[in-house]
């Protein structure tokens, strides 16, 4: 996993799931910015809306004791990334939601 990847963050004590950009990895632990995986459709309906933000994206530090596993964004079979479904409800990607620059290869 690079920086800037959007990411699944599986915490425990207590359980929850965070989804965002990957921020920092280290030995410490994990800075995302992010929201509760609960609140997805919530942010997206508030984008799709233009309503005043009550669910954003926070940057936040987890210590990697919490830390159960990390996840890549992606498709599962035909089931689409939680990326791949914000960018078909809302028309721009996450990336660009978020202005993170995206090198380009080669």
């Amino acid at each position: 996993m690079e920086i800037n990847s959007i990411v699944i963050v599986s915490l425990a004590a207590p359980k929850e799931k965070i989804w965002g950009q990957l921020l920092a990895l280290g030995a410490a632990g994990v800075t995302v910015r992010g929201i509760e995986l609960d609140s997805f459709d919530d942010l997206v309906r508030q984008i799709l809306d233009h309503e005043e933000t009550t669910v954003g994206m926070a940057t936040v530090f987890y210590p990697l004791h919490r830390v159960e596993r990390i996840a890549c964004d992606e498709p599962s079979g035909t089931l689409p990334s939680l990326s791949d479904r914000f960018r078909a409800k809302v028309g721009v990607t996450i990336q660009e939601y978020l202005g993170i620059e995206l090198e380009s290869a080669g």
